[in-house]
């Protein structure tokens, strides 16, 4: 009765907008002419059924939303705000938030198909990072160099201008908001390109963000398809691009924001390894791993997918990490079922191009799932038939120890040895944004996580993450970090003051660089 009530609450709410549009600066004249916007349809991925229209950005609504953005900016209605002041509002926003935790998670279970527990745990840690840099404000401080002479040099931070944020299906308000509080924090104006998939939440985010005071077009919302990215990222007047995406969509956004000469973040594509040793607790690696590997139905860029095993715990680790997997299984239903344990993966067109890489791949054993789930939940009677849910695969590729100098890469799984080998594996990979070693050896922890090539790596957990830890890859996993003060300064800029505090007689003579006298002159 529960989650038929929630899906009645929100699709009378949907039902009431129907058609969700972009979120754009007040435009003074509007153009009468305006063609009416495409549209696409928002579903939900349990059951197919729609959920809501949302208009597509057009190029114009692009064109007018940058130089909206760019007005408002330079008039300094938010970018020029006392920090206080955009503290108080970014505080204000955060308990706004925290009051809609509920009804926010109802929405993300119904446009990704998660389950409802996994969005309300993730979702209630959101204020977290609003109010981090709330207080950032407060406290953020610039200085003083120690510049040579009768000189006073202070160094501010200020807002880059108008920055683009191109977000995902997996997390859409978790990577909107860790995107958007930095941003909004540094003072520049925001403009959010959510993911087609999962757009709603993003769209409330910001008309409630409007509420509590931001200032109309301090952040707007664009929701489109790749070419509306593609038309920010082109845009001169946009100084920043922050994406969340494939590594093929960040290599191409890259190129597009360098020929701009503005600033450029990307949290890519990401294999991440599980590394667990002999001496690792095993239940404990065996609820971390399937962590790692399912939450999100394993939809996540720093997800377990290459689980690295000594031989000799593999006998005793193998069986009760299956029968984990067959506890997630049984327990699997409506996905706004609070007992349901996981939910879909994001769309159809998802599911079979999964079926279709496992099809075409050969990674080993295959020791379980690798299919679509159908039929009736074993816990609710739920029909699987009508939506996108799956069974991960779990599969073994056995490494002779002669294949270990080549490092097969294909493999899910693998065994290992020696420390030597687990690193060689876990860094046999192009991307390197998460890792997570088990031991009980502090000293091996210290070193094997030193040795992965990871922005980010977890000893005995995996997955964790904080407003104040910094987020980001190596390699094909990315460019700078989210999260933490890095953040905050990487929305902003560095500017340097400096005064000549030394009486003018004096100045008169040091300073007159082309002065007759053969004197010496300053110089720098």
């Amino acid at each position: 009765m529960q989650t038929k009530l929630q899906r009645m609450r929100w699709a009378s709410r949907l039902a009431h907008r129907s058609v969700y549009a972009p979120i754009l600066p007040t435009i003074p004249f509007p153009d009468p002419q305006a063609k009416p916007r495409e549209q696409f349809t928002v579903s939900n991925p349990a059951n197919g059924e729609e959920l809501c229209a949302v208009e597509v950005a057009s190029e114009s609504d692009v064109k007018q939303t940058v130089a909206g953005a760019q007005s408002i900016f330079q008039a300094g209605t938010w970018s020029k705000a006392p920090a206080i002041e955009r503290s108080k509002i970014l505080s204000r926003l955060a308990r706004a938030l925290e009051e809609r935790i509920p009804e926010f998670a109802e929405l993300e279970t119904l446009q990704t198909g998660r389950a409802i527990r996994e969005m309300k745990a993730q979702l209630t840690r959101l204020p977290e990072w609003i109010d981090y840099y709330a207080a950032l404000l407060r406290t953020s401080q610039g200085f003083v160099a120690p510049t040579q002479g009768k000189l006073l040099n202070y160094v501010q931070r200020i807002p880059l201008g108008v920055v683009a944020q191109i977000t995902p299906f997996n997390h859409p308000l978790l990577i909107a908001v860790k995107k958007i509080a930095p941003a909004l924090a540094a003072g520049n104006s925001v403009i959010v390109k959510p993911s087609e998939l999962a757009p709603i939440s993003v769209l409330e985010f910001a008309l409630m963000a409007e509420k509590v005071g931001v200032p109309s077009g301090v952040l707007s919302v664009l929701p489109g398809f790749g070419a509306t990215a593609q038309l920010l990222a082109q845009n001169p007047l946009v100084r920043k691009v922050d994406v969340t995406a494939g590594t093929q969509t960040g290599r191409l956004l890259g190129s597009t924001v360098g020929h701009n000469l503005a600033a450029f973040t990307a949290e890519l594509g990401g294999k991440a390894p599980i590394v667990i040793f002999d001496d690792a607790d095993i239940p404990s690696a065996v609820n971390g791993t399937a962590f790692a590997a399912f939450v999100a139905s394993g939809q996540t860029c720093v997800s377990g997918t290459r689980l690295i095993v000594h031989e000799k715990i593999w006998d005793t680790f193998m069986p009760l990490f299956l029968e984990k997997t067959e506890s997630i299984r049984r327990r699997m239903g409506d996905p706004s079922n609070p007992q349901s344990t996981m939910g879909t993966v994001i769309s159809k067109r998802h599911l079979a191009r999964i079926q279709s890489m496992l099809e075409e791949s050969s990674t080993g054993d295959v020791l379980t799932g690798g299919q679509r789930l159908t039929g009736k939940s074993d816990l609710d009677g739920f029909d699987f038939d009508g939506g996108s849910f799956f069974l991960q695969q779990l599969s073994r590729t056995l490494l002779p120890p002669t294949h270990y100098g080549r490092r097969r890469s294909s493999g899910l799984w693998s065994s290992l040895n020696t420390e030597d080998e687990a690193v060689a594996l876990a860094n046999d990979s192009k991307y390197g944004l998460g890792a997570s070693v088990w031991t009980q050896n502090l000293s091996r922890a210290h070193r094997i996580s030193a040795a992965i090539e990871a922005g980010i790596c977890w000893v005995n957990t995996a997955h964790r993450n904080d407003p104040s830890s910094p987020w980001g890859g190596m390699k094909e996993s990315g460019i700078g970090r989210e999260n933490g003060i890095e953040a905050f300064e990487s929305y902003s800029q560095s500017k340097s003051t400096i005064v000549n505090i030394a009486p003018p007689n004096e100045s008169r003579t040091t300073d007159d660089w082309f002065a007759e006298s053969a004197e010496r002159k300053r110089y720098g």
